[in-house]
């Protein structure tokens, strides 16, 4: 009878809690949400107090008053603030369900293959703490894969690699399992961070982290463009050596060089996981080739360098920033039949 009460409370949810954005699946409604993962608030005896949450506590990051904090709650895509992560999973739940209280959804959230322990537990208690009934983890590249429609149940290897925005998953899966899996703490924030550091230690500018963003989705290219300077953007920072700020002009082939060690870090990732992989399951990969998604995926020229550097077909997922939430919305839609995907041992 109470299990009846939840039902008709509120609709079964997934959730990608994702280093940049955190992406909502509501059972029968499709993906009803995507935001990103910042805080604003205050402390208020020894309290936090929430301001905003997503996209308005975006808009605050780096501008707030000396009394508001904005952050993100999530760091190398596990929760680095507990209490700041609880009030957002509870905000993004009331904001589907469009319910203050009696919100009690059963969960599938996705966790990255590296996770610990440590770290799985606080996802799972932040989701419970939130007013979820029950909480159900799927590794990050099972979700991946699924959303991306590979056939992971089938007996054979498929490889996934989602770059996200704190980690980057590769992984071979096959029979609805995790094969061989590798976490590496490199992603687009480890990006952006890179092209902060190179504008600086080259023209002396200091950019912040949404124009940093910005350039790289405009410019950015894990490839040298072939007359050596290629498209151009106008960029606005704080100029270190006066104080002033001041207005500059980048060239992709200086992206492409601040992202060569990230790209690099991807790429050795991507050669581990073949190296490692079981011979049968290699062949199969010959075949298929390697799947990218996440938001990572949309870096320009990423495919086409993991295909010069592995001899192998790389293609990129169909709305590659969808494929982990559309994956867990799948377990969510039939919890029977992917029970055998989901992370054990919380």
């Amino acid at each position: 009878m109470l299990s009846n009460l939840f039902g008709l409370l509120s609709a079964d949810i997934a959730i990608d809690l994702g280093t940049a954005n955190t992406l909502v699946y509501v059972k029968g409604r499709g993906v009803v949400l995507n935001e990103p993962s910042v805080v604003a608030f205050s402390m208020k005896n020894g309290r936090k107090v929430v301001h905003a949450v997503g996209q308005d506590a975006k808009m605050m990051l780096g501008r707030t008053p000396g009394n508001i904090e904005a952050v993100r709650p999530m760091k190398d895509g596990v929760i680095a603030d507990f209490e700041v992560a609880e009030e957002m999973i509870k905000h993004f739940i009331q904001k589907v369900h469009n319910r203050r209280n009696l919100v009690h959804p059963q969960v599938v959230i996705c966790v990255p293959s590296g996770a610990t322990a440590v770290e799985k537990r606080a996802i799972h208690d932040s989701a419970k703490a939130a007013g979820a009934r029950q909480v159900h983890l799927i590794p990050e590249p099972t979700a991946a894969a699924l959303g991306a429609g590979l056939p992971i149940h089938e007996p054979s290897g498929s490889m996934v690699v989602d770059i996200g925005g704190g980690t980057t998953e590769v992984a071979v899966l096959s029979l609805d399992g995790v094969v061989y899996s590798r976490s590496v703490r490199v992603g687009g924030d480890k990006m952006d961070d890179a092209i902060i550091q190179y504008i600086r230690r080259t023209t002396n500018l200091l950019l912040g982290e949404m124009s940093a963003e910005r350039v790289k989705k405009e410019i950015g290219s894990a490839t040298m463009p072939e007359d050596n300077e290629g498209m151009t953007v106008q960029i606005k920072g704080r100029d270190l050596m006066n104080g002033v700020p001041r207005e500059i002009r980048v060239t992709e082939a200086m992206i492409a060089e601040s992202l060569a060690e990230p790209v690099e870090q991807i790429v050795e990732a991507v050669k581990n996981a073949l190296e490692s992989t079981p011979p049968e399951l290699a062949a199969d990969i010959v075949d298929k080739g390697i799947m990218l998604t996440g938001g990572g995926a949309l870096l320009r020229n990423l495919d086409t360098e993991l295909r010069n550097r592995t001899g192998l077909p790389v293609s990129i997922a169909e709305d590659p920033l969808f494929c982990v939430v559309r994956g867990c919305g799948a377990v969510v839609e039939n919890l029977k039949k992917w029970k055998g995907a989901l992370s054990a041992g919380v």
